[in-house]
């Protein structure tokens, strides 16, 4: 696992951010952070533990996106004390028939990974942005990801305060992701949009 401050300016607000499968910074880029530290965690080939002080933070939320909503929960003991945990499009069950992608589909998808698979999820994730601009990691650092991932068994789960579920995901099912989450006691927002739905917003707080 890698992790990134796309900003730290002694702000006392903190966002953590575990982005999805696959990708980098370039997705959340366009967002500003106004009064918010934000630290990002991504490329889950591995998941070794290092240790973070937030003590001077006054308010820290973790706001975890597709198969960060998962791997988040590696880390349960890092961020327990946080005050607010929000999924996007994703849950704690991701490779799953009933709450997340069917394990048939995973496991074909992760075994077979190619260039054309990557080019056929950039075309599933959005129907408004051109992804390719937006990640540049390579195909084989993103089959062992996959692999990683599905390899990974948390011992306990962070519970989250609020899912935003969109309503056209093509990679997460939709009903899916709803069964999930209306069985928990949890704010659910859904929207219009597919999975990928930072283009709609231009800075971190609207996703809170």
């Amino acid at each position: 696992m890698k992790y990134k401050w796309l900003n730290k300016s002694n702000n006392k607000k903190l966002i953590v951010f575990f982005n999805g499968w696959g990708m980098d910074e370039k997705v959340v880029s366009h967002l500003s952070f106004n009064d918010f530290d934000v630290l990002m965690f991504y490329n889950y080939t591995d998941t070794d533990k290092s240790d973070f002080d937030f003590s001077n933070y006054e308010y820290k939320i973790l706001l975890a996106w597709s198969m960060g909503v998962y791997v988040s929960n590696i880390y349960y003991e890092t961020f327990k004390g946080f005050d607010k945990y929000i999924a996007i499009n994703g849950t704690q069950k991701p490779i799953d028939d009933d709450y997340g992608i069917p394990e048939a589909v995973y496991n074909l998808t992760a075994e077979n990974f190619n260039e054309f698979s990557k080019e056929k999820f950039i075309k599933k994730i959005t129907t408004h942005v051109d992804l390719k601009k937006y990640t540049t990691r390579s195909t084989e650092e993103l089959k062992s990801e996959l692999i990683a991932i599905r390899d990974l068994k948390p011992e306990k789960y962070l519970k989250f305060n609020k899912a935003v579920i969109s309503t056209k995901d093509r990679i997460m099912p939709y009903k899916n992701q709803l069964r999930f989450w209306s069985e928990k006691d949890i704010e659910i927002t859904e929207l219009d949009a597919p999975h990928y739905i930072f283009n709609f917003y231009t800075k971190w707080e609207e996703l809170l």
